[in-house]
């Protein structure tokens, strides 16, 4: 199990604060027992498991190139095999030259065999040169191969998975370590192959020299793998203990070194807090490094030790058999170097089976990652959303965010007809954007249905039901891509409608003043690249809605940023351009909403009220309090004259 280990509690309300900051994540880390099975494991379950992970290794590889996969193989096996008659063709060497005889004749008499060894070991480096070259075209492939894998699932899993605390600790191992042992795996597994051809060939020799040899290849070089095993195993443990730590570290840097962050991060004197932060977080991480760097030391001499041992050993046993003459000179010269050559193979493939372990612990996070996430993905749904609708109709919706023990929606029920603008409205919390994602496709009920018409979203193709909503985020991503990409969103570019969404969203006079129009990247990291401020984004993102062109269009908060004027504005055109349309409007700016065919009020996850303007100002509830409230703060001194339209902001 991870050693747990705690990190010294600071003084002054400074010190507490970035405890407290770093403090809950690395406690619940450190109390996990995923790896409790980790310190049992040894070298015969290593073993055990390494034809699993050949064969995903095969797998990956033959499906990131099957011509270099196949031609790697087969000079490696070709490359063991020259080896054995490598062994052999000195042997014949060594024993023609320890013959009796002039020194000219016995080396005429090892020529052909000297040309034999030379010539093996040339063509064995071309081989050797061959597999570095097919091993080099195989690492990008393979690299492009698992990042694939890793972000088609986590760009089609269903979005609550990105509301699930494990989802995220499980893809930052995957990504950090999973991504990058990839490769090293499919250079280990090639290491074990070329490792086990070389001491299958060495110990056929010393069998053919003198079975007896065998034993001795074990004894030489069994110590330093097992030794080689442990490490493996303690230094994954430390990278698990300290993956949350780094998670965390990586949170700060990104704050620490980006420009969104700076403003705040010098308004606030945050400086100081976070680099306090940071060095809690390094201290943490070389406190554990510094274990781990003690523990690897003492168990390489230990390991160095024993071998030693075992190899002097193999120099008694031969020293033995040349005194009671039971080997000749000439094969125990060739004993020596086929035990030096199976030393060397056997320990390299020990230490390949160790790395193949340990890159397959890692390995495994990211294919666990993948299973989990592609298990997440929403399975294939037959039904296809036709063009149009004539209402949208969610019927006791229930739904909880993963890992909360409150439900975010009970029991609501909600209708959308064809052409209606319908207004969700309710304080901070409600569920208002819960329950726009649920109409939308984003998020798959607990409980309840959503139908278009009679079909049940359940049961439509996700791709095929998002064609025909267009959103307008709350939180909207402030891409960096260029101007016309952040309103066209991949779709296919009509210059028309682009100029008609631009008009429409105001942002034609941004774009305007950017330096290369619409080609203008939106992101100062890129050369003459520009940045725009809350109020202009806001009106890419309501362009990207509008651009979009769809019979249901969602406005989730979408003049936040906006001053009472263009606000105004772009309701007037909301109202333009929904003729046809169906829209669904969430705002806290309530005299927005007066003019909506229909209105739901929301309150702790329930439609509590829901009708129109007039009605629901009569009824005297939540409704009439929350408008009464924004209203009030516009009322002159002994006047009561309601707002007009457009001129309520929230009360934020």
């Amino acid at each position: 199990m991870v050693r747990r280990v705690r990190i010294p509690a600071g003084r002054g309300r400074s010190d507490t604060a970035v405890g407290e900051f770093i403090s809950e994540e690395l406690e619940d880390r450190a109390s996990e027992t995923y790896d409790a099975d980790l310190g049992s494991v040894r070298f015969g379950a290593a073993a055990r498991k390494l034809p699993g992970l050949i064969g995903q290794v095969a797998r990956l590889c033959w499906q990131a190139s099957r011509r270099d996969t196949a031609v790697t193989i087969v000079l490696d096996v070709v490359s063991g095999t020259l080896s054995a008659f490598g062994l052999l063709a000195t042997n014949r060497v060594l024993s023609a030259l320890f013959l009796d005889g002039p020194t000219p004749s016995r080396l005429m008499a090892a020529l052909p065999s000297l040309l034999l060894v030379g010539s093996l070991a040339v063509l064995r480096v071309g081989l050797g040169v061959g597999a570095s070259w097919t091993q080099a075209r195989l690492k990008p492939l393979v690299e492009d191969t698992v990042e694939r894998r890793l972000y088609d699932a986590t760009t089609r899993v269903e979005l609550a998975a990105f509301d699930d605390p494990w989802f995220h600790a499980t893809l930052h191992r995957a990504r950090d370590r999973g991504l990058s042992e990839a490769y090293r795996l499919v250079t280990t597994v090639t290491s074990v192959l070329t490792g086990l051809l070389g001491f299958a060939s060495a110990a056929v020799v010393l069998g053919l020299l003198n079975p007896i040899l065998l034993p001795l290849l074990l004894v030489a070089a069994i110590p330093d793998g097992l030794i080689a095993l442990r490490i493996a195993k303690t230094r994954y443990q430390v990278s698990y203990e300290l993956s949350a730590s780094r998670r965390r570290k990586r949170i700060l840097t990104d704050l620490m070194d980006d420009r969104r962050s700076a403003a705040e991060i010098r308004a606030f004197n945050m400086r100081g807090f976070l680099l306090e932060s940071y060095d809690r977080l390094a201290g943490h991480a070389r406190t554990v490094q510094l274990r781990l760097a003690r523990r690897q030391t003492v168990m390489t001499v230990g390991g160095d030790v024993v071998g030693g041992i075992g190899l002097g050993l193999v120099y008694l046993a031969l020293a033995l058999l040349l005194y009671y003459g039971q080997m000749p000179l000439a094969v125990a010269g060739t004993a020596m170097l086929a035990v030096r050559s199976g030393q060397s193979a056997l320990y390299s493939l020990l230490y390949a089976v160790n790395q193949c372990f340990e890159s397959g612990l890692y390995f495994g996070d990211y294919l666990d990652f993948c299973a989990e996430a592609e298990r997440r993905v929403p399975p294939p749904r037959p039904q296809v959303v036709p063009p149009d609708f004539e209402a949208i109709t969610a019927t006791d919706i229930e739904f909880t965010y993963p890992g909360s023990m409150v439900p975010a929606l009970r029991s609501v029920s909600v209708q959308l007809r064809r052409g209606e603008v319908v207004a969700l409205v309710g304080e901070n919390g409600s569920g208002k954007t819960t329950l726009a994602k649920i109409l939308a496709g984003l998020y798959t009920p607990d409980a309840g249905t959503v139908r278009w018409d009679d079909l049940r979203v359940a049961d439509i193709d996700p791709d095929s039901l998002r064609e025909r909503i267009a959103v307008i985020m709350q939180d909207y991503t402030r891409w960096p891509m260029s101007a016309r990409d952040n309103i066209t969103m991949g779709r296919t570019i009509d210059t028309d409608r682009l100029a008609e969404a631009a008009e429409a969203a105001g942002v034609d006079r941004v774009v305007d003043r950017l330096g290369k129009g619409y080609d203008t990247q939106l992101d100062r990291r890129f050369r003459n690249g520009a940045e725009l401020s809350g109020g202009q984004w806001q009106r890419i993102a309501i362009a990207r809605g509008i651009y979009r062109d769809a019979p249901l269009l969602i406005c989730d908060e979408p003049t936040s940023a906006l001053d009472p004027r263009a606000e105004h504005a772009l309701f007037e055109t909301v109202r333009t351009h929904s003729l046809g349309r169906t829209v669904l409007l969430i705002t806290h700016r309530l005299a927005s909403v007066r003019y909506a065919d229909r209105i739901y009020v929301m309150e702790k996850g329930e439609v509590v009220e829901h009708g129109g303007h007039q009605e629901l100002m009569a009824a005297g509830g939540l409704y009439a309090e929350l408008y009464d409230l924004q209203a009030s703060a516009y009322e002159q001194p002994g006047t009561t004259s309601p707002p007009a339209d457009g001129e309520v902001a929230a009360s934020r």
